[in-house]
């Protein structure tokens, strides 16, 4: 784990910023626009197609996904927008936790990016989510819960949203379910995303270049230089002269 020189300036709005911010990955990501997302670790099945689909929508528009890297909406909302994805650890980042979550966590290592406050050799405790969570939610220009239930982690990031002047976005759930996001639209605290497609592009539009360049599309997963020319050669430097790639720290970004 490696030491960030320089903290993300959206957590200059916290009362309490971290002291320190490890990382292990590309911290280029902190230079994207980002969105959070978080929710209950045991979503249903509605929950689970829609926090896949928004984050991997997200991520076609150029932003960038945080959240917590915990089992449930958390491990949805990076897988769905992967690379494109930024994970706070409740723990030191020596420690993969939780453990079902260790092959993307690992993954989170080498082609995302992830984040932790901890020294080596701290575990997760009940007030470390906590803590995290203030994190996860400051980077994020908003905030959007897929399911919550009225007394979770979860409704404590909704509180951190609110303290920092952040929107809140829910999905429409049945009466009887995710008692916590009625109650944020209950209270008007919150806003309804009713049409995914609708919502996201209100904060920007697909690049059909990237889709429709294999080159272009593949560097949208920042690969490494010798990644890139192993797969496609010298059109990889030719890409970089004429403007349509960058090359950083050894990996290859769409222009």
């Amino acid at each position: 784990m490696k030491l960030l020189t320089n903290h993300p300036h959206a957590l200059s709005t916290l009362q309490k910023r971290p002291e320190k911010l490890f990382y292990e990955g590309d911290p280029s990501l902190l230079e994207a626009p980002m969105v959070s997302i978080v929710g209950t670790r045991r979503p249903r099945a509605y929950t689970k197609e829609r926090t896949t689909q928004i984050a991997r929508a997200f991520s076609q528009i150029g932003y960038v996904v945080v959240s917590g890297a915990a089992m449930g909406v958390d491990a949805l909302a990076h897988r769905g927008a992967f690379p494109r994805t930024v994970a706070v650890m409740a723990n030191s980042l020596d420690i993969h936790y939780p453990a079902v979550n260790r092959t993307l966590i690992q993954d989170m290592y080498e082609k995302a990016l992830a984040l932790s406050e901890y020294e080596s050799g701290t575990q997760a405790t009940r007030y470390s989510f906590v803590v995290r969570n203030r994190i996860v939610v400051a980077l994020g220009s908003f905030l959007i819960i897929t399911e919550a239930d009225e007394k979770s982690g979860t409704m404590r990031s909704a509180e951190i949203a609110t303290a920092l002047g952040k929107k809140i976005y829910v999905l429409p759930h049945r009466l009887g379910e995710s008692e916590g996001t009625q109650r944020l639209l209950r209270e008007g605290l919150a806003e309804p995303i009713y049409d995914i497609d609708a919502f996201v592009a209100q904060f920007g539009e697909k690049s059909g270049q990237l889709s429709e360049d294999p080159l272009l599309a593949f560097c949208q997963n920042h690969p490494t230089v010798s990644e890139a020319v192993a797969k496609f050669g010298e059109q990889v430097y030719s890409y970089e002269l004429e403007g349509k790639v960058t090359i950083k720290n050894l990996k290859v970004y769409p222009a």
